[in-house]
């Protein structure tokens, strides 16, 4: 079946049909990583958005469940150059068009994806149809796509209600902005006792549990539009509770301190993503997902130095905050299926929560 990628400045990618056929409209991203394709799929932090996979072959070594960052896909489609039908791995437990079938993932495969990443790198990210309807009016199209809004979707993947995972070491607290299994397994690797709460949860709750350690996590959509958020990460910046933040959560600390966001031309996403340690001069090879970013010259030196900074552009990955037992990153430490060179961050924090004690 014909399927069509339809972009808001009116560029039109014919190509063949995947996954659901039904009709999406959302941001359309890329990523630059050669794997980890489930674990992209599966990262909530692309909640409202369809991803173009740069490498040109996805689906070779299949689906495995155990490697899923979330329960289910939060991707609203999935674009490829070409999709391997055929998987070859011990792993794998069923091939990824299936996988995007049953849980209704809107896909296209056979367009020129290097193409379309010139495009988004060019004119930056923006939003985009795919559809399987041949009689599709390109104005219309045009016009619905432009209207559409992604929303607040922090609300959409974040737990309903807590949830707690047993361990023998540290109480840690992770707000949940949308976060993926392997912040929870890294914590729980180092013997944490790790709850894990709603994105919206009051301050005075958290603070009631008497947490050594405070986690606030990835997520989607523009950081702007978690003000609850922000007001209850605000009262717990007041406590002297060791505070780690990834990603999204770095970027809620910044605006709960008086700093300021913006949205990238075009992000980073992708597993080779170089950032420089300030105080030891060394690089990290990190993974990265953001379309947002801190403003250096909005952050108040007075409590924030910036820590890392990001070798090919220059711009902040990451915050500590002078005076409290808090730092924050933008790239992901965790990451799976890699690189790991950052992952000494999650024993920085055990260290914080020790020196607190």
């Amino acid at each position: 079946m014909k399927a069509f990628l339809i972009l808001e400045d009116g560029h039109v990618f014919e190509g063949s049909s995947i996954g659901s056929t039904e009709e999406i409209i959302s941001e359309i991203v890329f990523n630059t990583s050669m794997t980890g394709y489930l674990e992209i799929l599966t990262d909530p932090s692309y909640a409202g958005q369809s991803v173009c996979m740069t490498y040109p072959l996805i689906g070779n070594y299949g689906i495995c469940y155990d490697d899923m960052e979330a329960t289910k896909p939060w991707q609203s489609g999935f674009i490829v150059r070409e999709l391997c039908k055929y998987p070859s791995n011990f792993r794998s437990n069923e091939d990824i068009n299936r996988f995007l079938v049953d849980n209704r993932i809107t896909g296209i495969e056979g367009i020129d994806t290097r193409a379309l990443t010139k495009i988004l790198r060019n004119k930056g990210t923006m939003k985009g149809m795919i559809t399987t309807d041949e009689a599709y009016d390109l104005d219309t199209c045009i016009s619905r796509i432009k209207a559409w809004e992604m929303g607040h979707v922090v609300l959409e993947v974040t737990c309903k209600e807590k949830e707690f995972y047993p361990g023998t070491g540290y109480k840690v607290a992770v707000i949940d902005l949308g976060v993926k299994n392997n912040i929870v397994k890294s914590l729980l690797e180092r013997d944490c006792q790790v709850t894990v709460y709603p994105a919206e949860t009051p301050a005075e709750e958290i603070i009631a549990d008497n947490p050594d350690g405070i986690m606030l996590t990835n997520g989607p959509g523009d950081p702007k539009s978690c003000q609850v958020t922000i007001n209850e990460i605000k009262k717990l910046f007041q406590t002297d509770i060791p505070i780690f933040a990834i990603c999204l959560g770095h970027q809620l600390m910044a605006l709960a301190n008086g700093a300021d966001t913006e949205k990238m031309k075009y992000g980073h996403r992708g597993a080779n993503h170089p950032v420089r340690d300030l105080k030891t001069g060394k690089v990290y090879i990190t993974t990265q997902n953001h379309g947002y970013m801190v403003k250096e010259e909005t952050l108040d030196r007075k409590i924030a130095e910036v820590s890392f900074v990001n070798v090919n552009d220059g711009t902040v990955e990451g915050v500590h905050y002078l005076g409290k037992n808090a730092q924050t990153v933008q790239f992901h430490p965790e990451a799976c299926a890699g690189p790991l060179d950052s992952g000494y961050l999650f024993d920085t924090f055990m260290n914080m929560m020790e020196v607190s004690k």
